[in-house]
């Protein structure tokens, strides 16, 4: 089974991040979950983003670097939105990552290095009409990463909501993210 060191959204790391990790690990994987905001949570994505570039976006990329230290190399690194920064961070430059889930987001992969690592698999999931996701740069990022990487896929689901896999909040989408976890499911299960 894999070992995942997952990170939560702009919110914080709400009760809705926790029940997702709590899906994986019912299947038999392993979920690390920090808290990069120190116990914070946010109740609009608004306010959320407000703190974490205040705290800088260097510095939440620092503490996910640092929730990875004592846990072993051989991760799938996952990230909701602002946590894909680290995920990303992490697969690209720490040795011996298994693989990469980032859900909502996607960085052109010269923010962490040249190139996407051979041998990392990649999962990106995304709503098709999500304004941060397509406006923001994330869906032309993603699309790169699948054209230029042998082992990227990139799903996109029908809809306008951000944060579709999060239960806790009201951009929640059951169907896309029972789809979403199936996809998931699947991409753990084939990790070596």
């Amino acid at each position: 089974m894999a070992e995942m060191l997952l990170f939560h959204h702009a919110h914080g790391l709400t009760s809705g991040v926790r029940e997702f990790a709590e899906r994986i690990e019912r299947a038999g994987h392993t979920v690390h979950v920090p808290d990069l905001y120190e116990g914070r949570v946010f109740d609009t994505l608004e306010q959320g983003v407000a703190y974490a570039q205040e705290a800088g976006f260097d510095s939440i990329i620092e503490r996910g670097r640092v929730a990875a230290e004592g846990l072993p190399g051989d991760l799938v690194y996952a990230g909701f939105s602002l946590g894909v920064l680290p995920a990303q961070m992490l697969a690209q430059s720490r040795a011996g990552a298994k693989g990469a889930l980032l859900f909502h987001a996607c960085v052109p992969t010269s923010e962490f290095g040249d190139a996407w690592p051979p041998g990392v698999p990649v999962q990106i999931h995304g709503m098709d009409t999500d304004e941060f996701f397509v406006e923001e740069g994330d869906l032309e990022a993603a699309r790169t990463l699948v054209q230029t990487t042998t082992d990227a896929e990139l799903f996109l689901y029908p809809g306008d909501q951000h944060l579709f896999a999060d239960g806790s909040l009201l951009s929640y989408d059951e169907h896309a993210t029972t789809l979403l976890t199936e996809r998931v499911l699947g991409f753990l299960d084939g990790v070596r």
